[in-house]
Protein backbone atom coordinates (compact mmCIF):
# COMPACT_ATOMS: atom_id res chain seq x y z
CA UNK A 1 0.00 0.00 0.00
CA UNK A 2 1.15 3.07 -0.93
CA UNK A 3 1.04 6.40 1.20
CA UNK A 4 -1.09 8.04 -0.59
CA UNK A 5 -3.65 5.36 -0.46
CA UNK A 6 -2.52 5.05 3.28
CA UNK A 7 -4.05 8.57 4.17
CA UNK A 8 -7.23 8.54 1.70
CA UNK A 9 -9.70 6.56 3.51
CA UNK A 10 -9.48 8.29 6.97
CA UNK A 11 -9.70 11.94 4.98
CA UNK A 12 -12.44 10.17 3.10
CA UNK A 13 -14.15 9.26 6.41
CA UNK A 14 -13.24 12.03 8.06
CA UNK A 15 -15.05 14.52 5.47
CA UNK A 16 -18.34 12.14 5.17
CA UNK A 17 -18.38 12.50 9.28
CA UNK A 18 -18.49 16.19 9.32
CA UNK A 19 -21.50 16.60 5.93
CA UNK A 20 -23.32 14.32 8.29
CA UNK A 21 -23.00 16.48 11.34
CA UNK A 22 -23.40 19.76 9.29
CA UNK A 23 -26.87 18.07 7.38
CA UNK A 24 -28.38 16.70 10.41
CA UNK A 25 -27.39 20.40 12.22
CA UNK A 26 -29.08 22.08 9.23
CA UNK A 27 -32.54 19.71 9.72
CA UNK A 28 -32.35 20.74 13.00
CA UNK A 29 -32.19 24.35 12.24
CA UNK A 30 -35.18 23.65 9.97
CA UNK A 31 -37.13 21.61 12.19
CA UNK A 32 -36.46 24.69 15.30
CA UNK A 33 -37.64 26.90 12.25
CA UNK A 34 -40.72 24.88 11.80
CA UNK A 35 -41.78 25.20 15.35
CA UNK A 36 -41.24 28.42 16.19
CA UNK A 37 -43.92 29.47 13.33
CA UNK A 38 -47.61 30.48 14.65
CA UNK A 39 -49.97 27.15 15.11
CA UNK A 40 -53.82 27.36 15.90
CA UNK A 41 -55.06 24.61 17.44
CA UNK A 42 -58.45 23.17 17.68
CA UNK A 43 -58.97 24.12 20.73
CA UNK A 44 -58.35 27.06 20.77
CA UNK A 45 -60.60 27.64 17.68
CA UNK A 46 -63.25 25.70 19.32
CA UNK A 47 -63.23 28.75 21.71
CA UNK A 48 -63.60 31.38 18.95
CA UNK A 49 -66.84 32.65 18.37
CA UNK A 50 -67.85 31.61 14.77
CA UNK A 51 -70.19 33.87 12.69
CA UNK A 52 -71.86 33.09 9.06
CA UNK A 53 -71.95 34.80 6.01
CA UNK A 54 -75.83 35.56 5.53
CA UNK A 55 -77.83 34.89 2.74
CA UNK A 56 -77.92 37.72 0.15
CA UNK A 57 -81.03 40.05 1.16
CA UNK A 58 -82.71 42.69 -0.84
CA UNK A 59 -83.48 44.17 2.95
CA UNK A 60 -81.75 46.36 5.65
CA UNK A 61 -82.66 47.97 8.39
CA UNK A 62 -83.41 50.94 9.74
CA UNK A 63 -83.70 52.41 13.30
CA UNK A 64 -86.54 55.33 14.10
CA UNK A 65 -87.73 56.32 17.27
CA UNK A 66 -91.11 57.58 17.95
CA UNK A 67 -94.40 57.41 20.75
CA UNK A 68 -97.18 55.29 21.55
CA UNK A 69 -100.36 56.81 20.84
CA UNK A 70 -104.23 55.65 21.15
CA UNK A 71 -105.39 53.86 18.11
CA UNK A 72 -108.23 56.22 17.07
CA UNK A 73 -110.85 53.82 15.48
CA UNK A 74 -111.02 52.90 19.73
CA UNK A 75 -110.78 56.47 21.40
CA UNK A 76 -113.56 58.76 22.02
CA UNK A 77 -113.82 62.06 23.49
CA UNK A 78 -116.52 63.28 26.12
CA UNK A 79 -118.21 66.61 25.73
CA UNK A 80 -120.49 67.60 28.12
CA UNK A 81 -124.61 67.89 26.38
CA UNK A 82 -125.87 70.84 28.98
CA UNK A 83 -124.31 73.34 31.16
CA UNK A 84 -123.68 73.22 34.33
CA UNK A 85 -121.03 72.60 37.36
CA UNK A 86 -119.09 69.83 38.15
CA UNK A 87 -119.51 68.03 41.70
CA UNK A 88 -118.43 64.95 41.92
CA UNK A 89 -115.20 63.61 39.76
CA UNK A 90 -115.37 60.03 40.14
CA UNK A 91 -112.42 59.02 37.59
CA UNK A 92 -108.50 60.06 37.62
CA UNK A 93 -106.13 60.50 34.53
CA UNK A 94 -105.36 56.58 33.54
CA UNK A 95 -108.19 54.58 35.57
CA UNK A 96 -109.81 51.78 34.08
CA UNK A 97 -113.66 51.95 33.18
CA UNK A 98 -116.47 50.63 32.28
CA UNK A 99 -118.57 50.85 29.13
CA UNK A 100 -121.78 52.80 31.01
CA UNK A 101 -119.87 53.99 33.91
CA UNK A 102 -120.09 57.17 35.88
CA UNK A 103 -117.03 59.75 34.99
CA UNK A 104 -118.65 62.74 36.74
CA UNK A 105 -122.05 64.33 38.19
CA UNK A 106 -122.99 68.03 36.98
CA UNK A 107 -125.49 70.50 38.79
CA UNK A 108 -127.30 71.65 35.81
CA UNK A 109 -130.32 73.89 35.45
CA UNK A 110 -130.48 72.64 32.06
CA UNK A 111 -131.30 69.20 33.27
CA UNK A 112 -134.27 70.56 35.70
CA UNK A 113 -135.79 72.02 32.22
CA UNK A 114 -135.56 68.73 30.63
CA UNK A 115 -136.97 67.23 33.01
CA UNK A 116 -139.77 69.55 33.63
CA UNK A 117 -140.61 69.43 30.11
CA UNK A 118 -140.67 65.60 30.36
CA UNK A 119 -142.86 65.46 33.12
CA UNK A 120 -145.25 68.18 31.26
CA UNK A 121 -145.43 66.41 28.03
CA UNK A 122 -146.55 62.48 29.68
CA UNK A 123 -149.01 64.77 31.65
CA UNK A 124 -150.28 66.26 28.02
CA UNK A 125 -150.50 62.94 26.86
CA UNK A 126 -152.60 61.47 29.78
CA UNK A 127 -154.83 64.83 28.97
CA UNK A 128 -155.18 64.59 25.38
CA UNK A 129 -155.66 61.28 25.29
CA UNK A 130 -158.79 61.53 27.72
CA UNK A 131 -160.31 64.07 25.62
CA UNK A 132 -159.81 62.38 22.37
CA UNK A 133 -161.50 59.32 23.25
CA UNK A 134 -164.01 61.61 25.09
CA UNK A 135 -164.42 62.99 21.94
CA UNK A 136 -164.62 60.10 19.92
CA UNK A 137 -167.74 58.61 22.20
CA UNK A 138 -169.73 61.93 21.75
CA UNK A 139 -168.91 61.77 18.19
CA UNK A 140 -170.29 58.49 17.43
CA UNK A 141 -173.55 59.47 19.83
CA UNK A 142 -173.96 62.73 17.47
CA UNK A 143 -172.85 64.94 20.07
CA UNK A 144 -169.75 66.06 18.45
CA UNK A 145 -168.77 67.57 15.24
CA UNK A 146 -166.38 65.80 13.12
CA UNK A 147 -164.15 68.91 13.42
CA UNK A 148 -163.93 68.68 17.13
CA UNK A 149 -163.24 64.96 16.90
CA UNK A 150 -160.00 65.47 14.58
CA UNK A 151 -158.74 68.52 16.43
CA UNK A 152 -159.11 66.32 19.74
CA UNK A 153 -157.04 63.51 17.63
CA UNK A 154 -154.14 66.30 16.06
CA UNK A 155 -154.18 67.61 19.68
CA UNK A 156 -153.62 63.62 21.13
CA UNK A 157 -151.12 63.09 18.55
CA UNK A 158 -149.13 66.36 19.29
CA UNK A 159 -148.78 65.16 22.67
CA UNK A 160 -147.22 62.15 21.91
CA UNK A 161 -144.80 63.74 19.55
CA UNK A 162 -143.88 65.76 22.20
CA UNK A 163 -143.52 63.58 24.86
CA UNK A 164 -141.14 60.83 22.52
CA UNK A 165 -138.80 64.25 22.01
CA UNK A 166 -139.16 65.18 25.69
CA UNK A 167 -138.17 61.18 26.16
CA UNK A 168 -135.12 61.22 24.17
CA UNK A 169 -133.96 64.22 25.12
CA UNK A 170 -133.84 62.60 28.83
CA UNK A 171 -132.48 59.03 27.39
CA UNK A 172 -129.60 60.95 26.05
CA UNK A 173 -128.58 63.44 28.87
CA UNK A 174 -129.04 60.83 31.61
CA UNK A 175 -129.38 62.20 35.04
CA UNK A 176 -130.56 61.42 38.98
CA UNK A 177 -131.55 62.91 41.71
CA UNK A 178 -128.05 64.28 42.42
CA UNK A 179 -127.44 65.87 38.68
CA UNK A 180 -126.74 65.26 35.34
CA UNK A 181 -124.26 62.10 34.63
CA UNK A 182 -120.94 62.24 32.69
CA UNK A 183 -120.60 58.28 31.03
CA UNK A 184 -118.29 56.91 29.23
CA UNK A 185 -119.41 55.48 25.99
CA UNK A 186 -117.03 52.46 25.50
CA UNK A 187 -114.52 50.07 28.29
CA UNK A 188 -110.64 51.44 28.54
CA UNK A 189 -108.46 53.70 29.94
CA UNK A 190 -109.06 57.83 30.96
CA UNK A 191 -106.13 59.14 28.93
CA UNK A 192 -107.09 62.46 29.17
CA UNK A 193 -109.08 64.54 31.74
CA UNK A 194 -110.14 68.53 31.52
CA UNK A 195 -112.17 68.47 34.37
CA UNK A 196 -111.78 69.55 38.12
CA UNK A 197 -114.82 69.62 40.83
CA UNK A 198 -116.54 72.97 40.45
CA UNK A 199 -115.75 73.74 37.57
CA UNK A 200 -118.39 75.45 34.98
CA UNK A 201 -118.99 73.48 32.30
CA UNK A 202 -120.85 75.16 28.97
CA UNK A 203 -121.87 72.76 26.22
CA UNK A 204 -120.97 75.52 23.63
CA UNK A 205 -117.16 74.60 24.90
CA UNK A 206 -115.12 73.67 22.50
CA UNK A 207 -112.53 71.60 25.27
CA UNK A 208 -113.50 68.23 26.03
CA UNK A 209 -114.36 67.09 29.59
CA UNK A 210 -112.11 63.55 28.94
CA UNK A 211 -111.00 60.90 26.38
CA UNK A 212 -111.58 57.24 26.84
CA UNK A 213 -109.68 54.60 25.03
CA UNK A 214 -109.50 50.70 24.39
CA UNK A 215 -105.95 50.24 24.53
CA UNK A 216 -106.09 46.65 23.45
CA UNK A 217 -104.41 47.98 19.62
CA UNK A 218 -102.25 50.95 19.45
CA UNK A 219 -100.19 52.68 17.59
CA UNK A 220 -96.21 53.69 16.90
CA UNK A 221 -95.36 57.10 15.77
CA UNK A 222 -92.38 56.95 14.55
CA UNK A 223 -90.40 59.92 13.41
CA UNK A 224 -88.79 59.09 9.98
CA UNK A 225 -85.85 61.52 8.21
CA UNK A 226 -85.85 63.03 5.11
CA UNK A 227 -82.63 60.46 4.07
CA UNK A 228 -84.93 57.37 5.36
CA UNK A 229 -88.01 58.00 3.21
CA UNK A 230 -87.38 56.21 0.25
CA UNK A 231 -86.43 53.25 2.02
CA UNK A 232 -89.24 52.54 3.92
CA UNK A 233 -93.17 51.85 2.31
CA UNK A 234 -96.32 50.65 3.81
CA UNK A 235 -96.02 46.93 4.82
CA UNK A 236 -92.73 46.94 6.04
CA UNK A 237 -92.25 44.51 9.30
CA UNK A 238 -91.74 46.69 12.41
CA UNK A 239 -89.79 45.43 15.67
CA UNK A 240 -90.61 47.73 18.78
CA UNK A 241 -88.83 47.80 21.92
CA UNK A 242 -89.70 50.40 24.69
CA UNK A 243 -87.88 51.56 27.90
CA UNK A 244 -90.42 49.85 30.19
CA UNK A 245 -89.69 46.61 28.44
CA UNK A 246 -85.88 46.59 27.08
CA UNK A 247 -85.98 42.60 26.76
CA UNK A 248 -89.63 42.15 25.09
CA UNK A 249 -89.97 43.31 21.46
CA UNK A 250 -93.59 44.20 19.90
CA UNK A 251 -94.31 42.84 16.34
CA UNK A 252 -95.79 45.04 13.89
CA UNK A 253 -96.31 46.60 10.45
CA UNK A 254 -96.14 49.68 8.59
CA UNK A 255 -100.11 50.71 7.75
CA UNK A 256 -99.60 54.40 7.09
CA UNK A 257 -97.14 56.98 6.18
CA UNK A 258 -97.91 60.96 6.04
CA UNK A 259 -97.34 63.20 2.95
CA UNK A 260 -96.59 65.82 4.90
CA UNK A 261 -92.84 66.98 6.85
CA UNK A 262 -92.70 68.69 10.06
CA UNK A 263 -90.73 71.71 8.44
CA UNK A 264 -89.04 71.95 12.15
CA UNK A 265 -87.51 68.95 12.35
CA UNK A 266 -87.35 67.66 8.50
CA UNK A 267 -89.14 64.22 9.63
CA UNK A 268 -92.29 62.56 8.92
CA UNK A 269 -94.68 60.05 10.59
CA UNK A 270 -95.08 56.13 9.60
CA UNK A 271 -97.62 55.06 11.99
CA UNK A 272 -97.65 51.50 12.98
CA UNK A 273 -100.68 49.65 14.38
CA UNK A 274 -99.67 46.45 17.23
CA UNK A 275 -101.68 44.43 19.35
CA UNK A 276 -101.20 45.28 23.22
CA UNK A 277 -101.44 42.55 25.07
CA UNK A 278 -102.15 43.05 28.69
CA UNK A 279 -102.48 46.77 27.73
CA UNK A 280 -98.67 46.61 28.28
CA UNK A 281 -97.70 49.75 26.44
CA UNK A 282 -99.52 53.10 27.55
CA UNK A 283 -100.01 55.94 25.27
CA UNK A 284 -97.06 58.74 25.41
CA UNK A 285 -94.13 56.17 26.03
CA UNK A 286 -90.76 56.49 24.35
CA UNK A 287 -90.19 53.53 21.41
CA UNK A 288 -87.48 52.52 19.56
CA UNK A 289 -88.50 51.05 16.04
CA UNK A 290 -86.47 48.52 13.89
CA UNK A 291 -87.69 48.83 10.37
CA UNK A 292 -86.57 45.82 7.93
CA UNK A 293 -86.25 48.49 5.17
CA UNK A 294 -85.89 47.68 1.48
CA UNK A 295 -82.18 48.74 1.04
CA UNK A 296 -81.84 48.41 -2.82
CA UNK A 297 -78.88 45.69 -2.54
CA UNK A 298 -78.60 42.05 -2.74
CA UNK A 299 -75.41 41.74 -1.49
CA UNK A 300 -74.22 38.90 1.44
CA UNK A 301 -74.02 40.48 4.81
CA UNK A 302 -71.71 39.69 8.05
CA UNK A 303 -71.25 42.32 11.70
CA UNK A 304 -69.05 44.48 10.97
CA UNK A 305 -67.20 43.68 14.27
CA UNK A 306 -65.85 40.95 12.66
CA UNK A 307 -63.77 43.02 10.18
CA UNK A 308 -59.63 43.72 10.81
CA UNK A 309 -59.05 47.38 8.85
CA UNK A 310 -55.29 47.34 7.78
CA UNK A 311 -53.76 49.52 5.96
CA UNK A 312 -56.72 50.63 4.40
CA UNK A 313 -58.13 47.44 3.17
CA UNK A 314 -60.76 45.62 5.23
CA UNK A 315 -59.65 41.37 6.17
CA UNK A 316 -61.81 38.93 8.27
CA UNK A 317 -60.33 35.38 9.17
CA UNK A 318 -62.04 32.52 7.29
CA UNK A 319 -62.41 29.16 9.25
CA UNK A 320 -61.34 26.75 6.16
CA UNK A 321 -61.74 23.56 8.85
CA UNK A 322 -60.83 22.00 11.91
CA UNK A 323 -57.82 24.20 13.26
CA UNK A 324 -57.34 25.84 10.07
CA UNK A 325 -58.07 29.53 9.58
CA UNK A 326 -56.88 32.08 6.66
CA UNK A 327 -56.88 35.80 5.98
CA UNK A 328 -59.47 37.41 3.14
CA UNK A 329 -59.23 40.98 2.48
CA UNK A 330 -62.73 41.89 1.60
CA UNK A 331 -64.67 44.73 -0.13
CA UNK A 332 -67.66 46.25 2.02
CA UNK A 333 -69.94 47.62 -0.24
CA UNK A 334 -72.02 49.71 2.20
CA UNK A 335 -72.87 49.67 6.03
CA UNK A 336 -75.97 50.05 7.82
CA UNK A 337 -76.75 50.11 11.53
CA UNK A 338 -73.96 47.05 12.50
CA UNK A 339 -74.38 45.17 9.33
CA UNK A 340 -71.71 44.99 6.35
CA UNK A 341 -72.48 44.13 3.07
CA UNK A 342 -69.78 42.67 1.11
CA UNK A 343 -69.34 43.36 -2.60
CA UNK A 344 -65.95 40.66 -3.21
CA UNK A 345 -64.30 38.24 -0.77
CA UNK A 346 -66.91 36.20 0.65
CA UNK A 347 -69.63 33.98 0.11
CA UNK A 348 -73.15 33.19 2.02
CA UNK A 349 -72.40 30.24 4.40
CA UNK A 350 -68.66 31.10 4.82
CA UNK A 351 -67.46 30.67 8.26
CA UNK A 352 -65.74 33.91 9.98
CA UNK A 353 -64.08 34.63 13.35
CA UNK A 354 -65.54 37.18 15.15
CA UNK A 355 -63.82 37.41 18.32
CA UNK A 356 -60.22 38.13 19.01
CA UNK A 357 -59.73 38.26 15.10
CA UNK A 358 -57.32 41.15 15.80
CA UNK A 359 -55.00 39.02 17.56
CA UNK A 360 -55.45 35.99 14.87
CA UNK A 361 -54.73 38.58 11.89
CA UNK A 362 -51.67 39.50 13.67
CA UNK A 363 -50.05 36.66 14.25
CA UNK A 364 -51.33 34.82 10.98
CA UNK A 365 -49.43 37.75 8.76
CA UNK A 366 -46.40 37.67 10.48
Amino acid sequence: MTMCAKYKIPIIAAVFFAATIVMQGCHRADQTDKDTGFHITEAFLDSLLIDTVQEASARSQITLTGSIAPDETKMVKIFPLVSGVAEDIKVQLGDVVRKGQTLAILKSAEMAGYTKDFVSADADVRNTKRVFESTREMYQSGLASQKDLEQAQSDYQKAQAESKRAGAVISINKSNDNGYEVKSPLSGYVVEKNLTNNTQVRADNGQNLFTVADLSTVYVLANVYESDIARIQTGDPVKITTLAYPNRAFDGKIDKIDNMLDPDNRSMHARIKIINPGNLLKPGMFANILIKAQSGEDLPFINSNAIVFDNDKNYVIVVDGKAKVHIQQIVVAKTVEDRAYIGEGLKPGDRIVASRQVYLFESLKE
